[in-house]
């Protein structure tokens, strides 16, 4: 090997050995980056890796020192600094669709961005989150073909499944079948996480509408060689709009919808609908609030679960809905004479 490749090889070595394993906190002294050099059978004295330090500094790589008896060494910036990693520990700790293996190989993948004295730290202070995870390990491999079929402008397939009380899978059938496990054909749109979970939102060629899947519920997930349905509903679609309009990934009729709440329910209102509400008020103790939202059966139930502090005054259809949905779960406890 050449002198000029054999240099360019130890710089190599030099800055990655200093990335991983400093910071300001944790410098390296000049013996100890040339026994470490050394046992990756690179040869260097003191005064070669000064002049190697000053080779990284002059092509922009940022090596601080501490100037002493013994010299010492370390990065300071990186591209992630630990709050950063941690918030994003953290994410991955909370959420439901990543399994717990797949929790514990990316959260050591995630630390190692701040170095490798830092990320032992934060993996050491990490809490674990009592969050019920996925056991669908297949998820990355959906995740990666749902891409492809976004990327691709292509149709993809998959199984649905739902769990038994043992927590088994078991996979939706076709319709008058109970034999054949149901194959959905879809055009996907996007992926969005909501609520700790993970869904593919796509479009039903055979409904004419678009749908919600979970991905952790999604297996055998295939790209066909079929071009996605063009569809006005689907390119005119602001994704952003209608996420906020949809109650917890369930869809419904788009409604206006006016209700009554408690004035102490207003930090609530915003944490569910952020802006796509207004807020007006109505009496001493109310405030009135208006949004634009998919009046879903989860909808519904979040307008009863507050009691007597939340009305819904229009549309009639809406407020019927709700009546429904209290008179159903009334007869629930009614004593049979």
């Amino acid at each position: 090997m050449g002198s000029e490749n054999s240099r360019k090889i130890k710089l190599l070595k030099l800055w990655e050995l200093l990335k991983t394993e400093t910071d300001e906190k944790h410098p390296m002294d000049t013996y100890t980056i040339i026994e470490k050099l050394g046992k990756d059978g690179i040869n260097v004295d003191r005064k070669i890796l000064y002049s190697d330090i000053e080779t990284l500094r002059e092509y922009g790589f940022q090596v601080e020192s501490n100037r002493g008896k013994r010299n010492e060494y370390y990065v300071c910036e990186r591209d992630f600094d630990p709050v950063e990693v941690r918030l994003l520990m953290d994410a991955v700790q909370g959420a439901c669709f990543v399994t717990e293996k797949k929790t514990e190989e990316l959260v050591s993948k995630i630390s190692a961005l701040a170095g490798s004295k830092q990320g032992e730290m934060l993996k050491k202070n990490i809490v674990k989150f009592s969050t019920v995870k996925s056991i669908n390990e297949r998820i990355y491999y959906s995740i990666d073909k749902i891409t492809d079929g976004i990327n691709e402008k292509k149709k993809i397939s998959f199984k649905y499944f739902d769990y038994n009380i043992k927590r088994e899978k078991v996979f939706r059938k076709e319709k008058g079948n109970e034999n054949i496990e149901k194959k959905y054909i879809v055009n996907p749109v996007a992926t969005v996480f909501d609520s700790d979970q993970y869904y593919l939102i796509c479009y039903d060629d055979k409904h004419k509408s678009l749908t919600n899947y979970r991905v952790d519920r999604m297996f055998e997930v295939s790209l066909l060689n079929e071009p996605i349905t063009k569809n006005k509903s689907v390119s005119d679609i602001d994704l952003s709009t209608h996420k906020r309009q949809q109650f917890n990934m369930f869809g419904g009729r788009v409604e206006r919808v006016t209700f009554v709440a408690d004035r102490k329910l207003i930090d609530v209102i915003f944490d569910k609908f952020g802006d796509n509400v207004k807020l007006s008020e109505y009496s001493e103790e109310a405030i009135k609030c208006i949004c634009e939202v998919q009046a879903s059966p989860m909808f519904i139930a979040w307008c009863c679960s507050f009691g007597n502090r939340v009305k819904v005054l229009y549309p009639q259809r809406v407020v019927e809905q709700v009546k429904e949905h209290l008179k159903s779960t009334l007869e629930q406890y009614e004593v049979i004479s």
